[in-house]
């Protein structure tokens, strides 16, 4: 029973082992193995976990809710500000860790509200805002880094290239808000939290100068070995318990899917189909690939058999759009809300559908105009 529990919390992580056994029956095991793992992309990855569960564990990110909440006079501003933590935080802290922080921190607020009956409409906003503001940056979420790592693109490049996407989101989101919810009066008096203390405040400096170390790999100036090295010592002094906090079993993911396309480009009826399939057409086959097996593993699958990254960059953040697993950070709010008393897992999953379409088809629309 315990198994079970596990492949369901983990599907992906079993699923993309299960594909990785299958690929080792047709090529065993041998030396060049160990050439299909992208350690620079784990390595910043891997930093990066453990530098945002440490700033999440002192509570950075609530305080920082907290004071924008108490500006608020009306639902539709309450939402725009839930909906927008999320959007812009997504960008530097990942999708899947904006909505751990604030999808929880939403429900508290609007229940003291006695907001509950727009539980889902704001939610289901949030989850969408994280999983588009995210497009934004390399760091915003795990294929993008991967992604990232394989381009010859300078920072600016990719900011560039997902600019007019992601400000279109922006505009979209504003005005879903304002057309979701209503100008009802609230007053929400939100706890004030605690003051940090000072080995509180030298951690979140230790946090945040550890951040801007971490960028210097993903700018390619410091090697990543070095980075993550230093970033697990730092952090073992300062805090060792942190370093159970990242989400391993997404490190293993990305290990077993490297071994099954590794070990696809080497069987050569598949390796050909497969890059006459997804060559010329990665945003529909990084689109549509997404919807079934999610973004991240869709990434790294088709990364095997193009070299037009860019391209797979913009299909797969686009991808993240759509069903409920087209994003695997998707989950985590349909999770907490499936917690919540009352909980109408159909109604959000409709809505949540919907508006996901909506976006998808927009977006769409945007990249034909502009290529």
């Amino acid at each position: 029973m315990r198994i079970l529990q596990l492949i369901k919390k983990e599907a992906v992580l079993f699923l993309s082992l299960l594909l990785a056994l299958v690929s080792m029956a047709f090529v065993p095991p041998d030396a060049a193995y160990i050439g299909y793992i992208d350690f620079h992309t784990l390595s910043i990855l891997l930093g990066l976990m453990i530098i945002m569960a440490g700033l999440r564990s002192l509570g950075i990110f609530a305080m920082i809710g907290r004071w924008m909440l108490g500006k608020t006079r009306n639902l539709q501003s309450l939402t725009v500000v839930l909906v927008m933590l999320c959007f812009g935080f997504s960008m530097l802290i990942t999708n899947d860790v904006a909505l751990i922080t604030f999808v929880p921190f939403t429900i508290e607020v609007l229940a003291m509200a006695g907001l509950e009956k727009y539980l889902i409409r704001v939610i289901v906003l949030q989850t969408v805002a994280s999983n588009l503001g995210s497009m934004l940056t390399p760091i915003g979420n795990p294929q993008n880094l991967y992604l990232f790592s394989l381009s010859d693109m300078g920072l600016g490049s990719f900011v560039s290239l997902m600019l007019p996407y992601t400000l279109a989101s922006l505009v979209g989101l504003l005005a879903a808000c304002m057309v979701m919810t209503g100008r009802t009066a609230v007053e929400v008096k939100v706890q004030s939290d605690h003051v940090l203390t000072a080995p509180e405040q030298r951690k979140t400096a230790g946090y945040l100068l550890l951040f801007l170390f971490a960028m210097t790999s993903v700018a390619h100036i410091v090697p990543d070995y070095v980075v993550c090295g230093v970033i697990i010592a730092a952090v073992l002094l300062m805090d060792g318990r942190i370093l159970r906090k990242p989400d391993y079993a997404l490190l293993l993911t990305f290990v077993f899917l490297f071994v099954f396309i590794g070990n696809m480009k080497r069987i050569p009826e598949i390796s050909l189909w497969l890059h006459g399939v997804i060559r010329g057409r990665e945003i529909l086959t990084s689109i549509l690939a997404s919807q079934v097996i999610s973004n991240v593993p869709a990434a790294i699958l088709l990364s095997g058999f193009t070299d037009r990254i860019p391209a797979l960059i913009v299909g797969t953040n686009l991808g993240g759009l759509g069903t409920i697993i087209a994003s695997m950070a998707s989950l985590i709010s349909f999770k907490y809300y499936g917690m919540t008393e009352g909980k109408r897992n159909g109604a959000y999953l409709g809505v949540f559908t919907l508006l996901n379409l909506i976006f998808l088809a927009a977006l769409v629309a945007l990249h034909a105009l502009i290529t």
